[in-house]
């Protein structure tokens, strides 16, 4: 019977439990992840909120994009003005505010019309209606950038970089966020 009784006594022994310094521990651990697991949630937050803004810029990039090419195809100007103006060309150079396109028809040149408004579905979630709201789009600039294209150190006389870079502001970040939008347009359509 003694042994009997020594193994319920080792038995008891191993069954006492978590020790307080175990149980802060563990407590210790858990916290830990439970605020990086709230970070997380926050970063998530915060680019939901920003998605929007990084939709407009990526659609006034490929809308400076699209003008441009489309001034190429209709002949609407010769090959020797898709460049800036400081290289003789119809593109205004560095940053400038987002305007509808002028009287030619294509964004990004001198003659640009008044500052472009996006309208936004208003309360009935439908566009078009008269609740509609129209938003300034005061926090975006665009610059467009055309250079050659360099073969053997020289310029390639029917090929060019075009490089369109939207900058904005959104109220959750303190520093302008860009998107560079980078394709080349030939001579030949």
């Amino acid at each position: 019977m003694s042994t009997c009784l020594s193994t319920t006594q080792a038995a008891d022994k191993r069954e006492l439990g978590f020790t307080l310094i175990e149980s802060m521990i563990s407590m210790f651990v858990l916290t830990i992840g439970l605020l990086t697991l709230a970070g997380v949630v926050g970063m998530a937050m915060a680019s939901t909120q920003t998605a929007q803004q990084d939709l407009i810029a990526k659609q006034l990039a490929n809308e400076a994009m699209e003008s441009i090419f489309s001034a190429r195809d209709s002949s609407q100007s010769q090959w020797i003005n898709i460049n800036n103006v400081s290289n003789g060309g119809l593109f205004m150079d560095g940053w400038q505010p987002i305007k509808l396109a002028g009287a030619d028809g294509i964004i990004g040149t001198a003659d640009d019309g008044p500052a472009q408004v996006l309208n936004e579905p208003g309360a009935d979630g439908i566009i078009g209606t008269s609740d509609d709201v129209a938003r300034q789009l005061t926090n975006f600039q665009r610059t467009i950038s055309i250079v050659p294209v360099l073969v053997n150190n020289a310029p390639n006389p029917t090929l060019r970089q075009l490089n369109i870079t939207i900058r904005y502001t959104t109220p959750q970040t303190v520093a302008p966020k860009t998107y560079v939008l980078s394709s080349y347009i030939s001579q030949y359509h």
